[in-house]
């Protein structure tokens, strides 16, 4: 369920019509809806209710500070997988016992930063990076609480992109070689072993790849008890899909989750993490653009708006499906008409969708991006010299620019030249 709706012939985010926001900021423009985003949250701290648990909302789906003050003013812990990432949560007023730390390429730098600032645990994904944060904390004089991300080799049944739970992804250690990891990070100075990680993918649509994996980490969780280490938090990822298209097949939701989890691993009294992040963001914000021109190619025609691949890179990169609306809601007899919907950008991957059934559209016409919202702007370039686009808030009828469009002279500023130019 997501907040933009049609109301009087208008599509609306909450209260606000989304043709008042082009008019206001001009197009293209992400809108996020504050309801949508706090809902989400709720129906995943709901469903892991009440077991002991912290529901991190993995930033690198939806960075914006201003979306991140919204779930952490609820309680939400953050996911990071990089310094800027744990600035960024820290400017949205998130504690560092709310902050954990996940990703296979942690700097020294990085470990620092989050030692000194606060830090809820460090995931761990090698025994290299398992020993590079021991000497940072004892350089430090500090405890590093970690986990330690393991490889279950499950298939997530997802995009071979966004695939991370099998023995060839470069995520996690081998579940088979656990025990003498857990057995090396009990010895290293500067760390103390707090629980286990595991994150198979993202845009799961099932939840047997779940199972799978959190049987093999409650077998895991019990197995290193009995040799000594003390498991007391388990990192279950994220990953959980949403859906992109109106048909009828919809993924598992978040309750169905939630009692998967307490099935699974609810006996072993850990706490419970969990990192969402594209079903909390993903169906709250949309992409607004503007139809350039109605172009009539051999054989077909051609959509051309003002946003492009650089603006939302999913269709290109990942091939991914969104559901493409009119702003101005179309009589219920109106016929469709068949386009490729296209960038202006000089390549053909700019493609948004082939032979998509719209309603009618004319140059000047709005139109919208649905379930934009995760790896939507994060992802964004300024491919072509083309600015990065406004982000927009909207809490019931008020709205606000939270990210505004540079200018040209801000982008071409930033380039100097050397002295023998």
């Amino acid at each position: 369920m997501d907040h933009f709706l049609y109301r009087d012939g208008t599509l609306h985010a909450e209260d606000v019509s989304l043709r008042d926001i082009a008019a206001t900021v001009g197009t293209p423009f992400y809108a996020y809806s504050s309801a949508t985003l706090t809902r989400h949250y709720n129906l995943f701290h709901e469903a892991l209710s009440p077991l002991p648990h912290l529901v991190c909302f993995a930033i690198k789906s939806l960075s914006n500070i201003a979306v991140l003050k919204t779930l952490g003013d609820l309680g939400a812990g953050m996911d990071v997988v990089s310094g800027g990432e744990y600035l960024r949560a820290r400017a949205a007023g998130v504690p560092g016992d709310r902050i954990v730390f996940s990703g296979v390429g942690k700097t020294r730098e990085e470990m620092r930063l989050a030692l000194t600032g606060g830090i809820r645990q460090f995931n761990v994904e090698s025994e290299p990076e398992m020993r590079a944060l021991s000497e940072v904390a004892t350089s430090l004089g500090v405890i590093a609480p970690i986990t330690i991300r393991v490889n279950p080799d499950v298939d997530a049944r997802t995009h071979e992109k966004i695939a991370t739970g099998k023995k060839d992804n470069k995520f996690g250690i081998p579940i088979d070689r656990a025990s003498s990891v857990y057995a090396e990070a009990a010895l290293l100075p500067g760390l103390k072993v707090v629980g286990i990680d595991v994150h198979i993918g993202s845009q799961l649509t099932e939840l047997e790849p779940f199972e799978q994996a959190y049987l093999k980490v409650a077998d895991l969780t019990e197995r290193l008890r009995a040799e000594g280490h003390t498991i007391t938090r388990l990192d279950l990822g994220g990953g959980l899909g949403i859906p992109y298209t109106r048909s009828n097949e919809a993924p598992p939701l978040p309750s169905d989750y939630g009692a998967l989890i307490k099935r699974t691993v609810g006996h072993l009294g850990c706490e419970i993490e969990i990192e969402p992040g594209r079903l909390i963001s993903g169906n709250a914000g949309v992409l607004v653009s503007r139809v350039i021109y109605v172009k009539e190619g051999q054989g077909r025609d051609f959509l051309i708006l003002d946003a492009a691949m650089n603006d939302l890179v999913r269709p290109s990169m990942y091939g991914a499906h969104h559901d493409i609306d009119p702003v101005i809601e179309p009589a219920a007899a109106t016929l469709p008409h068949t386009y490729d919907v296209v960038g202006p950008v000089c390549e053909t991957g700019d493609t948004f969708a082939k032979a998509r059934p719209l309603a009618p559209l004319s140059e000047g016409d709005l139109v919208v991006f649905r379930s934009a919202g995760a790896y939507g702007a994060v992802m964004a370039s300024e491919y072509n010299t083309r600015p990065l686009i406004p982000e927009v808030l909207v809490k019931g009828d008020q709205f606000a620019v939270i990210r505004a469009r540079p200018t040209f002279d801000e982008i071409l500023n930033r380039d100097t030249l050397p002295e023998w130019l």
